[in-house]
C-alpha cells in the first residue's frame, strides 16, 4: 500500500498538466463570471427552496453536472489509475463520483441556507479565469468561495472550487486515492464503494 501511496505522489505533478484544463485563451472573464452567475443562482435557488435534503442533493447533482467540467474533475480525482481504466470503468467512475462529490459538496451548500452567495469579480489567472464569489450565512462571518473556470471543453465550465481555501482537486484526489488504496488499486471495487459513500 505504502508504494501505491508514494506512487501517486511521485507523478502528481506531471499528471496535473495532462488533466488540467490547457490555456483557454479565448474565454473572457465576462463569460467565465455569466457563467458562475448562473451557478450561483441555482444554488441559491436551491438553498432557499425548503425541499428535503434528499430532493437538494438531486438538484445540486444537476448543477454540477450542468456548470462543471466533470470529466476533467473526475479523471484528476481518480489520478494515475485513470490511464489505465477502460472507457466502461471510466464512465462509471465519473457517474458514481458524480453523484459522490454532489452529495459532499450539497451537505457544505446547504450549511447555507437563510444566506447566500454573491459574486465579487473575475480575473484572468494562468490559462484560466478565477471567480470569487462571497457567501453571506446568518450568524457567521462571510468567507470566500472561489470557482476555477475554462473552457476547454468547449464552453465555460468550472474545474476547480475552493471553499474558505481548501482547493477541491486536490481534496478529492486524496480522498478517492485513500479509497482505492484500500481497495488496492481495484477500480471497480472503487466504484462499489462510491455508490454506498456521501
Amino acid at each position: 500500500m505504502q508504494s501505491d501511496v508514494t506512487r501517486r505522489f511521485v507523478i502528481l505533478t506531471g499528471l496535473a498538466a495532462t488533466v488540467l484544463p490547457a490555456p483557454a485563451l479565448a474565454l473572457s472573464e465576462g463569460a467565465a463570471r455569466t457563467l458562475v452567475d448562473g451557478l450561483v443562482a441555482d444554488i441559491n435557488q436551491v438553498i432557499a427552496s425548503g425541499k428535503s435534503e434528499a430532493s437538494m442533493y438531486g438538484d445540486f447533482e444537476r448543477i454540477f453536472n450542468r456548470y462543471a467540467d466533470v470529466p476533467t474533475i473526475a479523471r484528476y480525482a481518480l489520478g494515475a489509475d485513470a490511464r489505465g481504466a477502460s472507457a466502461a470503468q471510466m464512465s462509471r467512475f465519473t457517474k458514481e463520483f458524480t453523484r459522490y462529490i454532489s452529495v459532499k459538496y450539497g451537505k457544505r451548500f446547504r450549511e447555507f441556507i437563510g444566506g447566500q452567495i454573491e459574486v465579487q469579480g473575475a480575473k484572468p489567472v494562468k490559462s484560466f479565469i478565477e471567480v470569487k464569489t462571497l457567501a453571506k450565512l446568518r450568524g457567521q462571518a462571510p468567507f470566500d468561495v472561489t470557482f476555477l473556470v475554462s473552457d476547454k471543453a468547449g464552453s465555460p465550465l468550472f474545474f476547480n472550487m475552493f471553499i474558505e481555501g481548501i482547493n477541491m482537486l486536490l481534496t478529492e484526489r486524496t480522498e478517492i486515492g485513500a479509497m482505492l488504496d484500500r481497495r488496492r488499486g481495484d477500480i471497480d471495487g472503487l466504484i462499489a464503494d462510491l455508490k454506498t459513500a456521501g
